[in-house]
């Protein structure tokens, strides 16, 4: 058997290697467009602010190592056409320029998605970075260490916008975070957004909120950031606004797409012509506690579903048991997650819930370094199913997360999660835990 992997970065990476620990005799090409294999990008942000000496860090596999395992790669090849009914797919070497053609027997398709610059005037200035790629990172860095930068304004409060504005203020800038909704961190409640703010200004960052970005000015580089409420200086601008899937080429293929253009896939990452697979930001993944396709780019969904199509390519049956959303985010000293709905989801989805606002601490006050825990719980009515939470806090607050994940993702109740047998001591937690706390409190 033959399989092409277009792709080369957490799910197709994740499905070439699971293909040939399962299949050894089956012949993997993977086609990758950039420079970089198998690397963490969610370190970026913290490669731009110095936490590491260098990239060589963020790679998770080298490229030596893959084909050692039997996997033959191709960098800076980019996939431009496919051929659904002979199996052919058609690129290009970005280096020379040449085309080539390769057959499959089975087709991953992992090309993940491209970072969003929002389309305003001004938009294609010199100084406007994003943060997705090992290249964007390597791009933004270089700008970031520049002589004379000193203004940098973030345009978009998520993930990656909080932290490329504390990674840009950790590098001594002055930093402007714009974001067009009331508040940042939309995937977050309003009370522990409100939290993430206050942390984020008390270091320095300027949080502008419901503020809509008008125009870059600037005569070829950009030297200023307009919006409906008024003008900022800027050296450099890193727009942080989302990202759209890198399926343009899949136009026409029969292959079907939602209306963002990720790929249709079912648990099995099946893509709607057979012998065709898909996995990571350029597809969509099914949500246990939604029953129904969502599309999620998140790194550990990534890896997982990439892992399950490289078995199912090999024959298997196996099945996505479905993400719940976890994620977490630093901020500054706190440290931030959240897992299954949020209070607005919640709604939206016709649920019946109720929620709870805790306020707890992550150790005894006895034990040095104490830091409040702030817990968010929203519970199923009249069962008490636990359907999310979220928390902001000191040391250990992020991982706490991991738990409520778990009770969502088993089906537990508030009064089960009460009683749960948590660890107890002074250095890690209260006899009494935060989550011990917020689930009693649900009524």
């Amino acid at each position: 058997m033959k399989v092409v992997v277009i792709g080369g970065v957490a799910a197709g990476m994740s499905a070439a290697a699971k293909i040939k620990r399962v299949s050894a005799d089956t012949r993997v090409t993977v086609y990758e467009k950039s420079g970089y294999l198998a690397y963490g990008a969610c370190g970026l942000a913290f490669y731009v602010g110095g936490a590491n000496d260098g990239p060589a860090k963020l790679i998770a596999r080298s490229r030596a190592a893959f084909e050692q395992a039997g996997i033959k790669t191709f960098i800076h090849h980019e996939v431009t056409q496919v051929d659904t009914v002979n199996k052919v797919v058609v690129g290009k070497d970005l280096k020379t320029g040449d085309t080539f053609r390769d057959t499959y027997d089975k087709l991953m398709i992992a090309t993940g998605a491209r970072a969003v610059i929002p389309p305003v005037e001004g938009s294609g200035k010199q100084g406007i970075y994003t943060l997705k790629t090992m290249e964007d990172g390597l791009k933004l860095k270089k700008a970031a260490d520049s002589f004379g930068v000193r203004n940098v304004i973030v345009v978009g409060g998520g993930y990656i916008g909080v932290e490329v504005a504390e990674a840009m203020r950790r590098l001594g800038k002055n930093v402007v975070l714009l974001e067009e909704a009331d508040s940042i961190l939309a995937a977050f409640e309003p009370e522990i957004a409100a939290i993430a703010a206050r942390e984020i200004e008390k270091n320095g960052v300027e949080v502008r909120a419901g503020e809509r970005l008008r125009a870059f000015h600037g005569r070829d580089a950009v030297s200023e950031v307009a919006t409906d409420s008024g003008t900022y200086e800027a050296d450099l601008v890193v727009a942080a606004v989302g990202v759209v899937p890198n399926t343009a080429f899949l136009q026409g293929t029969g292959i079907k797409l939602a209306a963002n253009g990720a790929v249709v896939i079912d648990r099995q990452m099946r893509a709607s012509v057979p012998d065709i697979y898909a996995a990571g930001d350029c597809a969509q993944v099914y949500s246990s506690i939604r029953k129904e396709n969502v599309y999620l780019p998140l790194g550990t969904t990534a890896n997982k579903c990439g892992r399950i199509a490289g078995s199912n390519i090999c024959g298997a049956q196996a099945e996505y048991v479905g993400t719940i959303g976890s994620a977490a985010l630093k901020v500054f000293g706190l440290e931030a997650g959240r897992t299954g709905l949020s209070s607005a989801e919640a709604e939206s989805l016709g649920y019946r819930f109720g929620t709870v606002l805790v306020e707890s601490v992550n150790h005894p006050a006895y034990y040095p370094g104490m830091e409040p825990v702030t817990v968010k719980l929203v519970y199923e009515k009249p069962g008490f199913r636990v359907l999310g939470a979220q928390l902001i806090g000191g040391a250990g607050s992020a991982l706490r997360t991991d738990i409520f994940a778990m009770a969502v993702q088993r089906g537990m109740t508030t009064k089960e999660l009460g009683m749960t047998d948590l660890i107890y001591s002074p250095p890690y937690a209260t006899v009494w835990d935060a989550v011990h706390i917020a689930a009693n409190a649900a009524r």
